[in-house]
């Protein structure tokens, strides 16, 4: 494509060199970079692309895109304002605005978005659509399965996975979207055609500052939706964002147990491995089963249902796919393979979702509850004695221990979990080393025991400094049980 088509209708400062050349790629990291590309130079939190413009123009970048004066020869420099913005239109151009052609649904808060789009998808493929998903357990395109390094990838990434999907002949999209990557305008030129809002906990106050901050990120969504905005009225947050969102001209569809909702569910009953409910629609009343049990459950499949149900989709088939969805991984997941005790992984990582699961698991556990839990390093500190006063409450007993310290002393964080442990009557220890911390839960278990093992769930690594350990604690769990002969 020639670079003077992908900079067309942009809003250039200043272009140096020849803007008639060829791009044959585009990219932000210089190491990956091919022949006759164009090289975007994005202000990252530990780095900044203009610092490696040298060795994008040895590798074969051809064009510059920069924020600030730069002194280069022998390739056209364009300088713009905001090169994460630029990123988002030229990427979208250059790979053909994939998102037009797709059902794009975004789903975002600060807890339930795996869930709720696992969910969409089976929902989707049970009406035989071919549906590709992005979050951060992985992305699907088709059949492949991929790793995601984050919830939401960088703008240049994320067109180039829709355009893989439709590659595929993919017709439907669903996806997690980030208070981050909206904020960063990662999916500034992403068309969605249904925005789905979950619910709002303190969360990324390193990064949003504020709650109010926070909520305004995230809200950023539903004003780029075309088909619907669905939204949990439960929520305080999500009541401000429907208010705010009911005059505009795409249509609003709420959700909700408590409050009155056009999406609600009523006569709910739980089990140790599943929900029921009567689900309640403007349209009709169907008796809905999941093999996912908890009260957040009914949330993410009433967001679920909503978002479906605002694409014409077929009840039928919303029941099917939900009722034949066996699980997310690292979502209350169980080991199997441990028939005396349950032993249970959940990435419940902020104060509301550890609250969340200890209940729902509470409600199940004939003897003991035992909760192995830390707080990462590097990020909201606030979160930390909150979330230790809740595990005090609920847990019969609780191992405070590393979780991704990364470059934070892991004593320091652990010692600010135990602040809030402190407020309660609950019995702990404080064991830093994360093997050992489920070391000494498997050997304080009894019969009729639950040892639920939070805050990592699907994650296979554990980030201490700036190294990357291997680090699964389901198998972590089962290594250690078959070692001790508890298995």
């Amino acid at each position: 494509m020639l670079l003077t088509e992908l900079l067309k209708g942009m809003v250039i400062e200043e272009i140096v060199g020849n803007d008639k050349i060829n791009i044959d790629d585009i990219g932000y990291d210089s190491r990956n970079l091919k022949k006759n590309s164009l090289f975007l130079c994005i202000k990252g939190f530990k780095t900044d692309g203009h610092l490696y413009i040298k060795d994008a123009i040895r590798r074969g970048a051809t064009a510059v895109m920069v924020e600030r004066t730069v002194e280069v020869e022998g390739v056209t420099v364009i300088r713009v304002k905001d090169t994460r913005k630029a990123m988002a239109a030229i990427a979208s151009r250059f790979y053909g605005h994939p998102s037009r052609s797709l059902n794009l649904i975004g789903v975002t808060g600060t807890n339930g978005k795996t869930s709720t789009t696992y969910m969409i998808k089976k929902i989707l493929e049970t009406c035989g659509k071919k549906t590709g998903l992005i979050g951060t357990i992985s992305n699907w395109i088709g059949e492949e399965k991929m790793d995601a390094s984050r919830t939401t990838p960088e703008a240049l990434d994320l067109q180039r996975l829709f355009k893989n999907m439709l590659e595929v002949e993919a017709d439907s999209c669903v996806m997690e979207v980030s208070s981050h990557s909206l904020e960063l305008q990662r999916v500034e030129e992403c068309e969605f055609k249904v925005g789905v809002f979950t619910n709002l906990t303190p969360e990324h106050l390193d990064f949003h500052k504020t709650l109010e901050d926070y909520r305004n990120a995230k809200k950023k969504l539903f004003y780029k939706t075309s088909l619907c905005n669905v939204i949990n009225i439960d929520d305080l947050d999500g009541r401000k964002i429907a208010e705010e969102m009911k005059d505009l001209s795409t249509p609003l569809l709420t959700y909700g147990i408590r409050e009155q909702a056009e999406i609600t569910a009523r006569n709910i009953v739980m089990t140790m491995t599943s929900v029921s409910f009567d689900l309640i629609t403007p349209k009709y009343t169907e008796k809905i089963e999941l093999n996912i049990p908890g009260m957040f459950t009914v949330y993410n499949g009433l967001a679920a249902i909503a978002a479906c149900y605002s694409m014409n989709i077929d009840i039928k088939n919303i029941k099917k796919g939900l009722k034949n969805l066996r699980g997310v991984a690292g979502r209350l997941e169980a080991v199997e393979e441990f028939k005396d005790f349950a032993v249970i992984v959940d990435y419940a990582h902020t104060p509301d979702a550890l609250e969340n699961v200890l209940k729902s698991v509470k409600d199940f556990t004939n003897n003991k509850l035992i909760t192995v839990f830390g707080c990462g390093g590097d990020r909201d500190q606030t979160k930390r004695p909150v979330m230790g006063e809740i595990a005090g409450i609920y847990s019969d007993l609780t191992i405070i221990t590393s979780d991704n310290p990364r470059t934070e002393d892991s004593m320091k964080i652990l010692k600010m979990i135990e602040e809030g442990m402190n407020k309660t009557k609950g019995k702990y220890h404080v064991i830093e080393d994360r093997r050992e911390a489920i070391v000494f839960a498997l050997k304080s278990a009894t019969k009729g025991d639950i040892i639920l093992i939070a805050g990592k769930g699907h994650e296979t690594y554990q980030i201490i400094g700036d190294s990357v350990f291997e680090f699964d604690d389901r198998k972590v769990a089962l290594e250690i049980a078959k070692e001790d002969g508890i298995i």
